[in-house]
């Protein structure tokens, strides 16, 4: 089942991941890596700073980092098919979020792919997740926020959990796209579900 109501029983299940430049590329990258092993098709745009970040946080190349999904886009092709909401998805993740691309998002004055087609899955009343990476927040942040939440974002800042005792950062990156995946209603085995017990 997806959060959908309205998406066609039978119709591809894909996914758009966007990757702005803020810090917590980890988690857009674990997302592609859990959804290539699924049933659903991944459509990835990175902005420039996503790139840059890329190299900052991790070993990999941006060709590995394409390779792992289903289909890549240039941020600045404002033409491409995720930025027409025919095309069926079931929504856009945004991980990590950065708070400009948040504020582009939340105003509708976007500017790369990346934002466009989190508009357009907002226009079309699809699911957006906005993991967004940023602390301390200022008002201003908050009011971004806000707006965003206001024209049907959920804003979800990766805030690791502590209850299933995890064990390294892995354990609490994949309890966080796991609640992700939930959003959508994709079946995972990332995280530990709470019981009204201790783990």
């Amino acid at each position: 089942m997806t959060p959908n109501p309205y998406y066609p029983p039978g119709a591809p299940k894909r996914l758009i991941v966007g990757i702005s430049g803020a810090t917590g590329i980890v988690y857009g990258i674990r997302l592609l890596e859990v959804l290539r092993d699924s049933d659903v098709e991944t459509h990835l745009v990175v902005s420039r700073p996503g790139l840059m970040t890329l190299n900052y946080e991790t070993d990999m190349t941006r060709d590995e980092l394409y390779a792992l999904a289903d289909h890549v886009y240039s941020p600045r092709d404002v033409g491409a098919a995720i930025s027409s909401g025919s095309m069926l998805t079931l929504g856009m993740v945004v991980a990590p979020c950065a708070v400009k691309s948040a504020a582009e998002i939340a105003s509708g004055a976007t500017q790369t792919l990346l934002t466009r087609a989190a508009d357009v899955t907002l226009k079309e009343r699809r699911r957006l997740v906005l993991m967004v990476r940023e602390s301390p927040l200022h008002t201003g942040h908050l009011r971004t926020l806000t707006e965003a939440s206001e024209i049907g974002a959920i804003v979800m800042p990766p805030m690791p959990a502590f209850y299933p005792k995890p064990e390294s950062i892995e354990d609490m990156v994949d309890h966080t796209i796991g609640r992700v995946l939930d959003l959508y209603g994709i079946e995972h085995s990332l995280s530990k579900r709470w019981t009204g017990k201790p783990a």
